[in-house]
């Protein structure tokens, strides 16, 4: 009878097309991987794999495999997982994207809190400006926004992803501020080159009458992350357009100032992606309960809302 290792070895290299990715996932070598499929084929008496210096690619038997047993893994991960930790603490590593001003500013934090209550979970947070694939990549969970909601992906919405203009105190004195987003165009405008389009991100704007009005900014200065577009702000050179989380403690402190009040754009939501398994490890749901604590105690939701002008 075939071992797990062996069946997770073949199918995690059959969904990446590679040892070596499939190894990533699975936390081993890609020789160890490399054996584990090798011993596969020689007990099955079959060639599962064409190998070649660039690529894996399924043999038909391997096709016919792969449909059979990769559903029936996925429910034998769950039972053990289930299983081996639901009467003792949750373990493992936790692989988490996030984004990386949202995450360093307001998930970091809960950190040691959340390892002093589960101590035996090793965190690995992956801070990257990017929708992860959280499925394939072999991720426990992300945090942002904007992701594909792929089969077999659950989303839970967190808060609101809000964008507004905001500026320096220093950059706005002596200036008569803008009444509505098109204003925003006379003055000093920082903006932020997309990683994935290569295009400049254009906002929407709009306030509780329901009016809706492109934010026209000037492109003076351009970066590519959003953390360098705040500290610009910051700088006092010139306004941005950026979520509220991302600049909520320069707003607190008072070291940037909103420039239109009433005005903000709607990014969607800030949700939390995890896989749809009906048997989560523990590691993961504990994780899920408490960011999700964390966000009603800070009362994020509402702090995070732009619309409140």
């Amino acid at each position: 009878m075939e071992t797990l290792a062996n069946l997770e070895s073949f199918v995690r290299s059959a969904e990446s097309g590679s040892f070596s990715a499939a190894a990533r996932r699975l936390a081993l070598t890609p020789a160890a991987v490399s054996r584990n499929v090798a011993m596969l084929e020689r007990n099955l008496g079959v060639r599962l794999f064409h190998r070649s210096t660039r690529k894996l690619a399924l043999t038909e038997a391997g096709e016919h495999f792969l449909a059979s047993v990769s559903g029936n893994l996925a429910a034998l991960q769950e039972a053990i997982a289930a299983v081996s930790v639901e009467e003792g603490e949750p373990t493992g590593v936790l692989k988490v994207s996030l984004a990386p001003s949202f995450g360093v500013s307001h998930l970091l934090p809960l950190l040691p809190t959340f390892l002093a209550r589960y101590p035996r979970i090793r965190p690995e947070w992956h801070f990257e400006n990017r929708a992860v694939d959280v499925v394939a990549e072999g991720y426990d969970a992300a945090i942002g926004g904007g992701f594909d909601l792929m089969p077999g992906l659950v989303a839970r919405t967190l808060a609101p992803a809000h964008i507004i203009a905001v500026a320096s105190p220093a950059y706005l004195a002596g200036l008569t501020p803008p009444v509505e987003p098109s204003g925003l165009v006379a003055l000093d405008g920082i903006v932020m080159r997309s990683l994935s389009t290569g295009r400049i991100r254009t906002w929407v704007m709009r306030n509780a009458r329901g009016d809706e009005v492109t934010a026209a900014l000037r492109e003076t200065i351009v970066v590519n992350d959003p953390a360098a577009l705040r500290e610009a702000a910051r700088l006092g050179l010139g306004v941005a357009l950026l979520a509220v989380p991302d600049v909520l403690p320069c707003l607190e402190s008072g070291e940037l100032i909103r420039v239109l009040p009433q005005w903000w754009a709607d990014a969607g939501a800030i949700s939390l992606y995890y896989a749809s398994r009906n048997l989560l490890p523990r590691k993961t749901r504990v994780f899920i309960d408490y960011v999700v604590e964390a966000f009603i105690r800070e009362d994020y939701a509402r702090r995070f809302a732009g619309s409140l002008g």
